[in-house]
């Protein structure tokens, strides 16, 4: 297994420059093929501006983005937040989700608007729900994504 991802807080940026608008940032390179599709970089870019705090975040294996991480909207009142989660075709099935993962849920233990996290998976992608059992999350029901359709919905207290 290669070496696991870091989390690194994702700017404006990077984002520029997965989309081809700029240069390089931070020494970083892309793996063969990019990350995801430029529908996928240009949503996370927006919201990463709307999460209005610490919530999005890029994972960087030896100096390679590899994946994106981050919550799907700022938390709600009752400090509930969804997060997903994706890496780049290349660079699947080295742990980079398991170890990105527990590094959101630690700092989701350490953002003080957090009390909850809650993931979705489609019903087939076992890989993805292994990484939440993983890291300690529940499966507490079905959902609905527009890009996956039924999922199961997953869950895991991190505050008070």
């Amino acid at each position: 297994m290669s070496e696991a991802a870091l989390l690194v807080p994702a700017r404006d940026e990077h984002f520029a420059w997965m989309l081809g608008e700029i240069g390089p940032q931070d020494g970083l390179s892309l793996p063969p093929g990019g990350i995801d599709e430029p529908w996928v970089l240009e949503w996370g870019r927006g919201n990463r501006a709307r999460i209005e705090g610490p919530g999005s975040w890029l994972m960087v294996a030896a100096g390679e983005v590899v994946g994106l991480c981050g919550y799907k909207h700022p938390p709600n009142a009752k400090g509930g937040v969804e997060f997903g989660y994706g890496v780049a075709p290349e660079r699947r099935r080295r742990g980079h989700a398991t170890r990105a993962v527990a590094e959101l849920v630690a700092a989701a233990r350490d953002d003080p608007r957090v009390v909850r996290l809650f993931a979705q998976t489609a019903l087939n992608n076992r890989p993805s729900q292994r990484v939440l059992e993983l890291n300690g999350f529940e499966a507490v029901g079905k959902g609905h994504d527009e890009d996956e359709g039924e999922t199961i919905v997953w869950r895991l207290k991190v505050g008070a």
